[in-house]
């Protein structure tokens, strides 16, 4: 799947058709360039899914949890600065991705020894104001 999303105005009708694309698939893996929207779409994503809590960057945490209104746990992981696929297992990333639960991962390059086969990557790139987004469902 493509969307074109022509500016941020557009992007919670983009983050909407996703969570309908995506619905089977509990680990997302983000793809882009620093500055791409990674994080924006997330955020969009979350308000979709009726997430109460602010939603933001674990650049520093690694991973973020957000809770939805009716309770369901949602975990936003940002890998960028993890040195190993050890670290993730330290923090207890495959726990997560076992859970079933909604994992968003940002940066999913640095743990790609860790990832679930049935991740759906969501790639985005930037192209002046508009941001182009591309789906598909990895399987190893």
């Amino acid at each position: 799947m493509t969307l074109i999303v022509p500016s941020l105005n557009d992007l919670d009708e983009a983050a909407r058709k996703l969570l309908e694309a995506g619905r089977n698939h509990a680990v997302w893996l983000f793809e882009g360039e620093m500055g791409a929207g990674k994080t924006t779409l997330i955020k969009s994503l979350c308000r979709q899914m009726g997430v109460q809590n602010v939603v933001q960057s674990p650049t520093f945490s690694i991973v973020n949890e957000y809770v939805t209104k009716t309770g369901e746990p949602v975990y936003h992981f940002d890998c960028y600065r993890l040195r190993n696929e050890q670290e993730a297992l330290d923090i207890g990333i495959e726990e997560y991705f076992d859970s079933g639960d909604t994992c968003f991962v940002e940066w999913p390059e640095r743990v790609a020894g860790l990832l679930p086969p049935d991740a759906w990557t969501v790639r985005i790139r930037a192209e002046d104001e508009k941001r182009i987004i591309e789906t598909e469902a990895i399987m190893s």
